[in-house]
């Protein structure tokens, strides 16, 4: 089955990169998977720095990846492209791209950048406007990476309520970085995020999964259940 699995977080820094590096780990037991980031932020063109899908590849293996445009400074994709005159892909560039790679990929995997309504492009385009165009004719899942700690609730609930204005319904929640050590507020939050938006909590990935040795990243198979029955075959 051709699909299309959009990685959004609840903010920045939430764990959508580790998380995507997860799903990549699951999908690929399913058929071939590419992942796509549409705009990266921080990291200076031909810079040697590693970047997000620089990371996805270290921990899932190796994969096919498209990076569409970088921008040097660690800013939001529009803000950062108009600081230094830089001109950047449309939002329909993009939907393009990602469609043409769902005919020869059986999932597209597409990470953000920063949280949902972050703007993509100069023209005030985000991922939410990119996944519901993108849902116009192809079958797309979004996942919702949060925070476990205090104001995750109220982050992760505008997400979904943002989804749902544009009639996309979540198809899951992801705690991207779960401590060894939770306190009240983190396992209040684990039973109450679910039941506040109504969307399943699907995964929960360790604090400093991201640093654990690649093979062993890919044999605890963190997200593998969340693509079963769905996306990906």
């Amino acid at each position: 089955m051709t699909g299309v699995l959009v990685v959004t977080g609840t903010d920045t820094g939430v764990g959508k990169t580790v998380a995507t590096a997860a799903l990549v780990v699951a999908a690929r037991k399913r058929g071939s998977v590419v992942v796509v980031k549409p705009v990266q932020t921080g990291i200076a063109p031909g810079d040697d720095e590693p970047s997000d899908l620089d990371e996805v590849c270290r921990l899932a293996g190796d994969v096919d990846v498209v990076e569409t445009v970088r921008l040097t400074d660690p800013l939001a994709p529009d803000s950062a492209a108009r600081l230094r005159g830089t001109p950047i892909p449309h939002l329909s560039e993009h939907a393009a791209r990602i469609r043409e790679l769902a005919l020869r990929f059986d999932t597209v995997v597409v990470e953000g950048a920063g949280g949902l309504l972050v703007r993509l492009d100069t023209a005030g385009g985000t991922l939410l406007d990119l996944a519901a165009d993108l849902a116009t004719n192809l079958p797309v899942r979004v996942l919702v990476v949060a925070r476990a700690g205090l104001g995750t609730l109220n982050h992760t609930e505008l997400t979904v309520a943002a989804l749902r204005g544009r009639g996309i319904e979540p198809s899951g929640l992801v705690i991207g970085s779960w401590p060894e050590d939770p306190g009240l507020a983190e396992r209040c939050n684990h039973s109450d995020l679910p039941q506040v938006t109504g969307v399943p909590l699907v995964g929960v990935l360790p604090e400093g999964a991201g640093a654990v040795e690649p093979e062993r990243f890919r044999a605890a198979a963190y997200l593998d259940g969340v693509l079963d029955g769905g996306l990906g075959g």
